[in-house]
């Protein structure tokens, strides 16, 4: 399948590490929180966690962590479809698409459940037409762009003359929690809010010269699932992340690209577009994939922090502004995160 637009949207509301410790500072939850715990957010807001910059969509996010369950859900159901409508209407522009061509709106997320899902906002706030295809995926974690993708290819298969727009959205401050478990803490240091839209269609984009996605794998290792996931706390989302992940994800991502190397497609890889989560987790994918610098990622860790699932199209985006795939070699996208999952896919030129 051929890309015709790519787009992301932030949060106009930007914090900087020192402004989020200053905020937390503030918080009466800092009280409740045992002195190492406190420690550790000092150590990580005031040092280099490779972010320097923040983006939040619930409002008056000076009193996020004392909001009710209900509270944070109604403010994922207000942002949710905001953020994914912005780049969606960024993509659809590009591609030069109206919003009466699109026949499949696919959506992925995890920080926030609605019934019917964000889809659902989003068609209606973009007057999309009442016969398109809506999907939506949830659960997937930060790995969930790359799926979502690949929904999309299975979408035109059956509907080749189809334009299908898929969104990555995801509002992490609607997810945030505090108390004195590390990994709770360290999440709360590195996730951030976006949205990333595509359009793709079975034909090729003459002003993005052919630019495809295909070859996509993917690799589930149950076993580790607790190591990375969230569960129910009080009604909120409370994210697990067990010191192992940087590990996991270097291991699963050198698993899949083994894979993808032994079934010998002629064409080589050039450079890998990989999900940043984070400096410790780019660090060891750095060092387990020598020859392959994580250069784009690590300049949107920088600038928007841990995303989740629309991190990856973040990271295309800024690769992208370097120059293309060529006909010497593709890019290979990856991302991974709750499951323990990874998925990958090729990204080149015809």
């Amino acid at each position: 399948m051929y890309l015709h637009a790519l787009a992301t949207a932030v949060p106009p509301a930007t914090f900087t590490q020192a402004q989020c410790w200053e905020i937390i500072q503030r918080s009466p939850t800092l009280a409740r929180l045992g002195r190492r715990t406190q420690l550790i957010l000092r150590t990580i807001l005031k040092g280099d966690s490779g972010i320097a910059t923040r983006h939040f969509a619930v409002p008056a996010i000076e009193g996020v962590f004392d909001l009710t369950s209900d509270q944070l859900n109604a403010a994922f159901r207000a942002e949710a479809p905001r953020l994914a409508g912005r780049a969606l209407t960024d993509a659809l522009a590009q591609a030069g698409v109206t919003v009466g061509e699109v026949d499949a709106l696919l959506v992925c997320t995890c920080t926030g459940y609605l019934c019917p899902g964000v889809s659902s906002y989003v068609a209606e706030q973009l007057g999309l037409r009442t016969d398109v295809f809506l999907q939506d995926l949830v659960g997937l974690g930060c790995g969930a762009a790359i799926p979502a993708l690949r929904a999309a290819q299975a979408v035109l298969a059956a509907q080749p003359g189809a334009v299908v727009a898929c969104v990555a959205v995801e509002v992490c401050s609607a997810a945030f929690y505090l108390d004195d478990d590390p990994g709770v803490i360290i999440s709360a240091c590195l996730f951030s809010d976006g949205a990333a839209a595509t359009v793709w269609r079975s034909t090729p984009s003459p002003a993005l010269a052919g630019l495809r996605c295909h070859g996509f794998d993917t690799l589930h290792l149950p076993a580790d699932r607790d190591r990375l996931r969230f569960e129910q706390r009080d009604g909120k989302l409370r994210n697990l992340l067990d010191p192992a992940v940087p590990g996991l994800a270097a291991g699963a991502v050198s698993r899949l690209l083994a894979a993808e190397q032994a079934r010998g497609v002629a064409r080589p890889l050039r450079r890998i577009i990989a999900h940043p989560g984070g400096r410790d987790v780019l660090d060891a994918l750095e060092t387990a994939l020598p020859g392959f610098p994580l250069d784009a990622s690590r300049r949107v860790l920088r600038d928007h922090g841990n995303m989740s699932s629309p991190s990856v199209l973040f990271a295309l985006e800024e690769a992208l502004r370097d120059g293309r795939p060529g006909a010497d070699g593709d890019w290979w996208l990856v991302s991974f995160g709750a499951g323990f999952s990874a998925h990958a896919c090729r990204f080149g030129a015809v």
